[in-house]
C-alpha cells in the first residue's frame, strides 16, 4: 500500500518536472497488471489447471480466469474450447501489494539475477516480461508444487512512449538491468 500513496507524493511529481507535463491528467500511471501462465498439458490433464488456477490465486490474492483455444490445430491435438492457460488481471490496490511484492520480495530471490530485461517494452508505453518459475513468490511453498511453471507479467500503462513508461516503472523501484 506505500507504493501508492509514494505515486502521489514522490513518483507523479518527479515525472511532472521530468516531462514538463501541464495537467496532472498527463502523468502516466500503472492502469492494470496481467500476469498469465500458458500450459499445453492442461488439455491432456484437468488436475494441472487445477494446480496452476491456485498457485496464481496464491500470488496474486485474486482467483484466476482459464483460458481456452479459440481455434482447433490439429498439430498440437487442440480442440476449440479446450483449456491452455489462465490469468489474472489486477488493478487497484491488488496491484500496487504486487507491485511491491514483486520488486521487492520475488525478483531479489531469483540466482543469479542481473535486473529485469529493458527490451520489453511495446512502442506504446506497455511493458511485458517472462518468469522461468513460480517458486520466486515467497507464498508458493516448494513442497506443495508439482512442476516448476513461468509465467508472463504484462504492466499497462497510460504512458504514450517507453521512456515514460520506463521513468514510471523505474520510480516504482523496477530493477532494470544496466
Amino acid at each position: 500500500m506505500r507504493l501508492k500513496e509514494q505515486y502521489k507524493t514522490e513518483i507523479a511529481p518527479a515525472m511532472m518536472k521530468k516531462f514538463g507535463y501541464k495537467s496532472v491528467m498527463q502523468i502516466p500511471r500503472l492502469e492494470k497488471i496481467v500476469v498469465n501462465v500458458g500450459c499445453g498439458e492442461a488439455r491432456d490433464n484437468p488436475k494441472v489447471m487445477e494446480a496452476i488456477l491456485g498457485d496464481i490465486a496464491k500470488i496474486t490474492g485474486q482467483k484466476a480466469v482459464v483460458c481456452k483455444a479459440k481455434k482447433s490445430v490439429a498439430n498440437f491435438k487442440l480442440r476449440e474450447g479446450m483449456p491452455i492457460g489462465a490469468k489474472v488481471t489486477l488493478r487497484g490496490d491488488r496491484m500496487y501489494q504486487f507491485v511491491e511484492r514483486l520488486f521487492n520480495a520475488a525478483l531479489p530471490r531469483v540466482r543469479d539475477f542481473r535486473g529485469i530485461s529493458p527490451n520489453g517494452f511495446d512502442g506504446r508505453g506497455n511493458y511485458s516480461f517472462g518468469l522461468k518459475d513460480q517458486l520466486i513468490f515467497p507464498e508458493i511453498d516448494y513442497d506443495k508444487i508439482d512442476k516448476v511453471r513461468g509465467m508472463d507479467i504484462s504492466f499497462v500503462t497510460t504512458a504514450k512512449t517507453d521512456e515514460e513508461s520506463r521513468e514510471l516503472l523505474t520510480l516504482m523501484g523496477a530493477p532494470f538491468a544496466r
